[in-house]
């Protein structure tokens, strides 16, 4: 048994996905494409909100802060995953394993607070249009950013911190990327703090932004059932479709995959694998995708910048 100091540890080693370690140079193949659609999708609607006037709203600030967070994530996955597909570069500093593991995982918990935020949006949207700029200004967006941030900053800050405490047993990591619960099991020592810290953030940020979320669009539905209108009603739910494609895209995904990693043992390895890497990954190539669609405003300037393009 290999025993590694925290203090004198020097790397780990990214096994990939485990049982399909000779068909990476072929995953690499719908991994770099998912790549490039997110940063292309990402990046168009984050450059329109950025440069166009019009779209200064509260719902696409927002969208632009959720963008970044998808990026974030995205960068602090796929460029390591893609060497490693790639090259078969499976070594990772512990340094650079632990600020992959906070990007990664912080990025996820600001992406959740965000469609907190988003579904707040959309209540004020639907039950108090007249004040809905009044109400989400600016300023108001700018501070629940920030909180999102530091939300995502204070949680998962102590994974690294705890983790660089531990003393490793095992360097192989049979993993992507640098998972949390994947490094917390090469650790030889007690890792109770870790799993029940783990385990603690889980449930606040699901359960927690699941219930926010809930309460929001208890809310808006009850305010939508009172409305006399079939035009009213249709346009008021249209208002929250794309959201709650977003919603479903984030979260079924990361449920599945925790369900069946704790309870699925007759689900091969590298199922898991490709679950929590999608899990990540689906959410930042669909998003632009949904607001394409069903957001008018971003539709109508994309097609303005193609016409443009094209005289």
């Amino acid at each position: 048994m290999l025993i590694v100091n925290h203090s004198s540890f020097v790397a780990f080693t990214l096994m990939g996905i485990p049982g399909l370690e000779s068909q990476h140079l072929w995953l690499s193949v719908p991994f770099s494409s998912m790549f490039l659609a997110i940063l292309i999708g990402n990046g168009v609607i984050l450059f329109l909100v950025v440069t166009e006037p019009t779209l200064h709203t509260p719902m696409y600030l927002i969208l632009a802060l959720l963008m970044v967070a998808d990026l974030i994530s995205t960068l602090a996955l796929m460029p390591k995953l893609l060497c490693l597909f790639w090259f078969n570069d499976r070594d990772i500093a512990a340094k650079a394993c632990f600020t992959q593991m906070f990007f990664i995982h912080g990025a996820s918990v600001v992406r959740s607070a965000l469609l907190v935020v988003m579904a707040f949006d959309r209540f004020v949207a639907v039950c108090d249009p007249l004040h809905y700029n009044t109400i989400l200004s600016h300023s108001l967006i700018g501070r629940l950013g920030l909180m999102a941030l530091i939300k995502g900053v204070i949680l998962i800050l102590p994974m690294p911190l705890l983790l660089q405490q531990l003393t490793f047993c095992h360097v192989v990591i049979p993993h992507t990327y640098c998972d949390h619960m994947a490094v917390v099991k090469m650790a030889c020592n007690h890792t109770r703090p870790n799993r029940m810290y783990g385990l603690f953030v889980i449930l606040l940020v699901v359960g927690l932004d699941l219930l926010l979320i809930g309460f929001s669009y208890a809310l808006i539905l009850q305010a939508v059932i009172r409305l006399k209108s079939r035009d009213a009603t249709f346009k008021a739910l249209n208002t929250c479709s794309a959201h709650l494609f977003v919603i479903l895209i984030t979260y079924i995904p990361a449920l599945f995959s925790s369900i069946t990693h704790r309870i699925g043992r007759n689900i091969p390895p590298h199922a898991h694998i490709l679950l929590a890497n999608l899990y990540l990954l689906l959410p930042s190539v669909f998003n632009p995708v949904i607001y394409g669609i069903k957001m008018k405003e971003i539709r109508g300037k994309v097609v303005k910048c193609l016409c443009r393009g094209n005289v």
